[in-house]
């Protein structure tokens, strides 16, 4: 009797995804800069996919929490007659194709359809053949090997070795530190930094070598308000920036009298904002104002309290005299 033999198939579904770049040049970039808070400035229309697409651009940010950032919006042109009632799932990434100081601000959009030889972007090739710098790569092995470190700092019980051009350059209180009157002192011994703990000023060291942070998966708020304090005190305003952009994600009623308390007293407008208008609302200032963080913040900051109670006074009708 033969035997029966098993068999098995297999088969798969492969969803076929259009990709592609739109490279979007803005001149005059800081004439844009006179538009108001929530104005955008639409792009022409491009297609990728089969869609046509537009980019809205807002100088000043597309909400008030947002008034001191750009903003940018992928759009699918609704007025479009192809893309009446589609549904379109997509996912992008923005990046700076060149430097922003300069007058042309570049965005690059990478959008490339595989089935279309030229997309008529006559800076593609050029840019294709250009390879991303590994500067900070390097730079970031330089500060792991320690190799020709000329500096080593104490923190929190901890040393760490480190290069004095390097910190010079990033930050001009490091220079004044590392090559003013006090810089043959140092170089015998260890140079110490009081009131900051070991890992801030080892992610504080990551950034000025690498222009990036590490992983920081938990208490990500508590470490980006020391690393706020940190760049602050050393001058690092890109690092400053980058706090109070991810503090704004943290913002919430256990966290936002501390947060607006660190706003004020670092000068981050953009953060403050951000407090100022999670209080406007009033359940939100209702369940804060049932803790004591609001005695505290009136201790420590009573100005910011003026404020507040100006945002959310109603305003006062103007008198009439018979």
């Amino acid at each position: 009797m033969a035997t029966a033999v098993s068999r098995g198939t297999a088969s798969s579904i492969v969803a076929d995804a259009v990709t592609g770049y739109h490279l979007l040049k803005i001149d005059g970039y800081s004439r844009t800069k006179g538009t108001p808070n929530g104005a955008a400035l639409t792009s022409d229309q491009f297609v990728v996919g089969g869609h046509r697409w537009r980019i809205r651009y807002y100088p000043n940010g597309d909400i008030a929490m947002f008034a001191d950032y750009i903003s940018f919006h992928l759009m699918l042109d609704e007025n479009a007659t192809s893309t009446k009632g589609v549904k379109v799932k997509a996912q992008f990434q923005i990046c700076f194709a060149d430097q922003v100081r300069r007058e042309i601000l570049i965005l690059s959009r990478r959008r490339r359809d595989p089935h279309r030889e030229d997309d008529g972007d006559r800076h593609r090739n050029l840019r294709h053949r250009a390879s991303a710098s590994d500067l900070n790569q390097k730079l970031g092995k330089l500060l792991d090997t320690e190799k020709g470190a000329d500096v080593v700092f104490g923190v929190g019980g901890e040393t760490f070795a480190a290069h004095r051009c390097v910190l010079a350059a990033q930050s001009p209180v490091f220079s004044a530190e590392l090559f003013g009157p006090m810089k043959d002192s140092d170089r015998a011994g260890v140079v110490r930094i009081d009131d900051m703990e070991a890992q801030v000023f080892k992610a504080l060291l990551r950034f000025m070598y690498t222009d990036s942070l590490p992983e920081m998966e938990e208490e990500e708020d508590t470490m980006c308000q020391h690393l706020l304090v940190a760049a602050d005190r050393y001058n690092l305003e890109r690092l400053k920036l980058i706090c109070e952009d991810r503090l704004c994600k943290h913002v919430g009623v256990g966290t936002v009298v501390n947060i607006l308390t660190l706003a004020g007293q670092h000068h981050c407008d953009g953060l403050k904002k951000a407090c100022l208008h999670f209080l406007g609302s009033p359940a939100n200032l209702s369940a804060v104002l049932a803790g004591d963080g609001f005695e505290q913040l009136s201790r420590s900051c009573p100005s910011l309290v003026n404020e507040l109670v100006a945002m959310l006074a109603p305003p006062i009708p103007p008198s009439s005299h018979a």
